[in-house]
């Protein structure tokens, strides 16, 4: 993507640290943000991005991301947080300046630290503004670049491998299991369960709606669940999954019948799908629901469904596979990281090639 505009080694460090980080985007917003604020008013200080600090030199950092950088990201792909920087835990409900000394107490420690110093940077002079905003650019396209040639590698190389070969279903239970035993990977049951269905969507006549996403709550959305299916052509919500990635309590399936009565949708099944056992206990409380609302409620493990799927339509495995890859390659890195993406890939070669 070009030469860097620096010729200090060490701040282009501190820019491509954050840029390259994919265990939090933040970082790489704040710094747009702030930097942009600064170029376009001068006269701010940019270590102030927060108007609760009550200076004339201080300024919205939030406005700037929300009305300026998202949009930017969005047009232009970029490796970042699909939301605002100042609403992560370490930079929301703050009135302090921002200087290297502070505190953030947000993960990983490095990335924050950088962006303080860049802050810094500017503020003393090391570097202006513009080149900050340049660079960071720069380096968020390089990481683009590069996560877009990895895909494609990865890709060319599935198809390449796989000639006429299919996975058995079994052969299909055991990628998704593994895939599903990495490290941040709460997104997939929900992926597992949308894949199955939109494999059968004929067969079954059902279709999945609209997903949320995966951090947006219900309460703000007026979501039933995580994934909500209804009949073809129709509206109605018939049957409303909610993925757990620890044990379902009692108390998740008393504020799931809440949730459904409040709404003005016609419940059928309400189904939870868990990556951990389950007590006996809440699966004989869940049972017992039916005869006092009318709406099933049933507690089942994510590789249980997913075996019981494949089997049941077994000449429908390629399509549940094929879905499933799509939805992972489509979610937003924010929801299932480039990492967990690209080892999927990986290990569907291996698994297709037999290695």
């Amino acid at each position: 993507m070009g030469q860097s505009v620096l010729r200090q080694p060490e701040i282009i460090g501190r820019i491509e640290l954050i840029a390259r980080n994919t265990q939090n985007r933040a970082g790489a917003r704040l710094i747009l943000a702030c930097a942009l604020a600064k170029v376009h008013n001068p006269t701010i200080d940019i270590r102030k991005p927060y108007t609760e600090i009550g200076n004339a030199d201080a300024y919205s950092g939030r406005t700037y991301d929300e009305n300026y950088i998202t949009e930017f990201i969005l047009a232009h792909n970029l490796p970042c947080n699909s939301t605002t920087a100042f609403l992560t835990p370490a930079l929301r409900n703050r009135n302090t300046i921002l200087t290297p000394t502070i505190n953030l107490v947000g993960r990983p420690a490095d990335v924050y630290q950088a962006a303080l110093q860049l802050l810094d940077d500017v503020y003393t002079g090391n570097i202006s503004a513009s080149d900050l905003l340049t660079e960071t650019i720069r380096w968020l396209l390089v990481v683009r670049e590069e996560k877009q040639q990895r895909m494609h590698t990865l890709l060319t190389s599935l198809k390449s491998a796989r000639g006429e070969a299919s996975l058995s279903a079994e052969g299909i239970v055991t990628l998704i299991e593994q895939h599903l035993k990495l490290k941040k990977s709460s997104r997939l049951p929900v992926l597992v369960v949308a894949a199955a269905y939109y494999a059968a969507e004929k067969q079954l006549g059902e279709q999945v709606r609209p997903m949320y996403g995966h951090t947006t709550a219900d309460r703000q959305t007026g979501a039933l669940g995580d994934l909500e299916i209804s009949l073809v052509g129709e509206n109605n919500v018939v049957t409303c999954y909610e993925m757990k990635t620890r044990r379902v309590l009692i108390e998740d399936i008393e504020q799931a019948i809440i949730k459904v009565a409040q709404s003005t949708q016609h419940v059928d099944n309400y189904i939870f799908i868990t990556t951990v056992p389950f007590d006996r206990e809440v699966q004989e409380y869940a049972t017992a629901v039916h005869d006092r609302t009318g709406m099933e409620v049933v507690i089942m493990d994510c590789i249980g469904f997913l075996r019981h799927f494949l089997h049941l339509f077994y000449r429908l495995r390629v399509q549940f596979l094929e879905s499933y890859q799509q939805l992972l390659l489509s979610e937003p890195d924010s929801a299932v990281n480039q990492p967990l993406k690209e080892a999927f890939l990986a290990m569907r070669q291996a698994a297709e090639s037999g290695e």
